[in-house]
């Protein structure tokens, strides 16, 4: 059976909103995006290729999927583009409409706990599952994630979307791998308990 595996940044405090540009999501007046860029060095770089190498498909909530779609094919001299662009791309939406613009995207429409359950009965590598934190706390929910890569980075924001919030469904894990990288994020990867 496929893994889905979940990878998000994180600030200390929790926050996952617009880690990777000023404008990539700017509700609730949120004016602190792109966090995460001055921590990127080799180590993350490392972290994520070896994360994508066991990945055939992504699967992404709307807004991710939209603000990806928006920046990635346009992003042709970073050696992730080629990655992310050859992946099936499943996306979840009740209000995007058949055919999605990026190549070997999918759309999902209906219940998305019951088509995320086929997926990952079908054959096949992980299926990767990147920002999409309302898709993510579905997912968690209902008991389909089985493999968190949480990337901490040393920084408090103090406000913006938090991908754990008050509710959150209780869940037992289980540390498999932890690094830190040179400036100073912890790549944390978690198993179901």
């Amino acid at each position: 059976m496929r893994k889905i595996v979940v990878t998000n940044n994180l600030t200390l405090d929790g926050v996952m909103q617009a880690p990777g540009r000023p404008d990539e999501d700017l509700r609730g007046g949120f004016d602190r995006g792109g966090w995460a860029l001055p921590y990127q060095d080799p180590v993350l770089g490392r972290k994520m290729g070896e994360g994508m190498a066991g990945t055939d498909a992504l699967l992404l909530g709307r807004r991710t999927y939209t603000d990806f779609a928006g920046y990635w094919p346009q992003q042709t001299g970073n050696p992730f583009t080629p990655v992310l662009d050859k992946l099936d791309k499943y996306v979840v939406s009740t209000t995007l409409t058949a055919p999605l613009p990026w190549q070997n995207s999918i759309l999902i429409g209906g219940d998305p706990v019951a088509e995320v359950t086929r997926l990952k009965q079908r054959p096949g590598g992980d299926i990767a599952v990147l920002g999409s934190g309302e898709l993510v706390r579905t997912l968690h929910r209902h008991g389909l994630v089985d493999t968190w890569v949480l990337l901490v980075h040393p920084l408090l924001l103090g406000r913006g979307r938090r991908l754990f919030p008050d509710g959150t469904t209780p869940a037992d894990l289980r540390l498999t791998d932890s690094v830190t990288s040179t400036t100073g994020v912890l790549i944390a990867t978690y198993e179901r308990g």
